[in-house]
């Protein structure tokens, strides 16, 4: 009877699984590992505990992938909109104050080589037109710089000083106009009074005007520099992030799902496929929306905004240069250095290094030849030499042309304004260098001035067309779309789980 019973108790504990075995006293070797081995599978990392833990990693994921995303984009968004919207247009907006004072002072000058010789009365009309504008404009770009130049400081005491001297140059200017009026002067020999309240006045604009107005310039087109590099490595190291945390997302989702389908003997689950599929489309979207951030970022800069400030500061210096020669004509005492100066601005424009106002315009026929044989090659420098460097879009490298074409037309009338001066035929000196018509200095210049601008609205078109892309690319409606696909996302994955989780209460 004790034998069969012994036999049975053998049999039985032969059978029985592991899991279910009587465990060994606690106080022995094999007790702690036994146990050890349950608490690390069996009681920790349970089916539930598996699923729950998975599913707060997705939705953690989840949650970083949208917030990677928004960063990003919302960073593309900011610094596209401080670019495109503020600083590039404050600096362009500066450019042209420039330019409306040089010119301010161009057609000064041009009154009183004109004096009252009846000759020039329907051109005195029309130079007194043309001052009012450019007064009016510079008024006009003045209110806008100020409200653009807020959050600057710097910018805001160059427009102060530019709003507190302006004044006194126009009435320097209206001193002049009278003075030469009452003195019923010849053309080109303006009363000694109003050639010193002149002087004055030149100087004014060239000491403080000129300078504030090229700060404020100076001071946005920096603006603009530091922002784009800022954005555009943000943009680098951004893509990498969402695509790291978007394929966390991807893996953990993956896990899940085969975490329920190995406990479950489930081969999908259809709203966590949905989540998946979801979050895939996201991260494809993202980084596509990344990389065209980044694309209209370098056109909107690099390729537009760089050749719209070079030519805006070419057109501001060659309105300088071209007050430079009337002033050279109207002040003989002073007719070295405004040579000179015009010299330094022709050269800003279009440099030839270690070129003389004597063989400039050979140099640069030379150069221009051989830019025009091989339109790659550039061997001038300058604004226009920033640009020829720089064209991207269609039609701009025949606008670019046409610049360099007209440019060197006015040199070439320039240097026989100076020939007839010299010779001592200074009323022709003057009729060529006030007059109108084809062959004469102002119409070449305004024949410069168009193509300036020519070029300068088909880099400003794309600038604006790439901003506008940007801002259509990252709008709100594009924020909401994504914020809903988040929300869908995470509303799918709780009720892919919840069901499984439920078999467990």
């Amino acid at each position: 009877m004790t034998t069969s019973t012994e036999h049975r108790a053998t049999t039985s504990n032969e059978a029985v699984p592991p899991e279910t075995a009587e465990p060994a006293p606690p106080g022995t070797l094999a007790g702690l590992g036994r146990r050890a081995r349950t608490i690390g599978s069996r009681d920790h990392w349970t089916t539930p505990r598996l699923v729950r833990g998975l599913t707060a990693l997705s939705l953690a994921a989840l949650l970083g992938l949208g917030a990677t995303a928004t960063a990003v984009l919302g960073g593309a968004r900011d610094g596209t909109d401080t670019i495109g919207h503020r600083d590039a247009p404050q600096a362009t907006r500066a450019a042209d104050l420039y330019f409306a004072l040089s010119d301010m002072d161009a057609q000064a000058a041009n009154l009183l080589l004109v004096g009252a010789d009846p000759e020039y009365t329907t051109l005195r009309k029309q130079t007194l037109d043309t001052y009012e504008q450019r007064r009016a404009q510079a008024d006009d770009d003045l209110q806008q710089a100020a409200r653009a130049a807020a959050d600057d400081p710097a910018g805001q005491r160059a427009v102060r000083l530019v709003l507190d001297r302006l004044g006194s140059y126009e009435a320097l200017v209206a001193r002049a106009q009278l003075l030469e009026e009452q003195a019923n002067s010849p053309a080109g020999q303006p009363s000694q009074a109003a050639l010193e309240t002149y002087r004055q006045a030149t100087d004014l604009l060239r000491g403080r005007l000129l300078p504030a107005a090229d700060q404020v310039t100076v001071t946005s087109d920096a603006s603009v520099e530091r922002v784009y590099l800022q954005q555009r490595d943000a943009l680098g190291s951004g893509r990498w992030w969402l695509l790291a945390v978007g394929l966390l997302a991807l893996a953990a989702l993956l896990g899940l799902q085969r975490a329920l389908a190995v406990r479950y003997r489930r081969v999908v689950n259809p709203a966590l496929a949905a989540v998946t599929l979801l979050t895939g489309v996201v991260l494809v979207t993202g980084l596509n929306l990344v990389g065209r951030a980044e694309d209209h970022l370098v056109t909107a800069k690099s390729n537009a905004y760089d050749s719209v400030i070079a030519l805006s500061r070419a057109r501001a210096v060659a309105f300088d240069m071209n007050a430079d020669e009337s002033r050279y004509l109207i002040d003989p005492t002073r007719a070295v250095a405004y040579e000179q100066a015009f010299l330094e601005q022709t050269q800003a424009i279009a440099r030839i290094d270690g070129a003389t106002l004597a063989d400039y315009n050979a140099r640069l026929a030379d150069a221009a030849g051989r830019h025009r044989a091989d339109r790659t090659a550039v061997p001038f420098g300058g604004y226009l030499g920033s640009e020829l460097h720089n064209v991207t879009f269609p039609g701009e490298q025949d606008a670019a042309e046409r610049v360099l074409d007209t440019f060197q037309q006015y040199q070439l009338t320039d240097r026989r304004i100076r020939e007839l001066s010299t010779a001592g035929r200074l009323k022709e000196a003057v009729t060529l260098n006030t007059g109108l018509s084809k062959g004469q200095s102002n119409y070449d210049f305004e024949q410069l001035g168009a193509a300036i601008g020519d070029t300068i609205a088909i880099n400003a078109t794309a600038m604006d067309r790439a901003v506008a892309e940007t801002d259509g690319d990252l709008d709100g409606t594009t924020a909401a779309l994504a914020a809903g696909v988040l929300a869908v996302a995470l509303g799918l994955a709780a009720v892919g789980v919840r069901p499984r989780l439920r078999e467990y209460r």
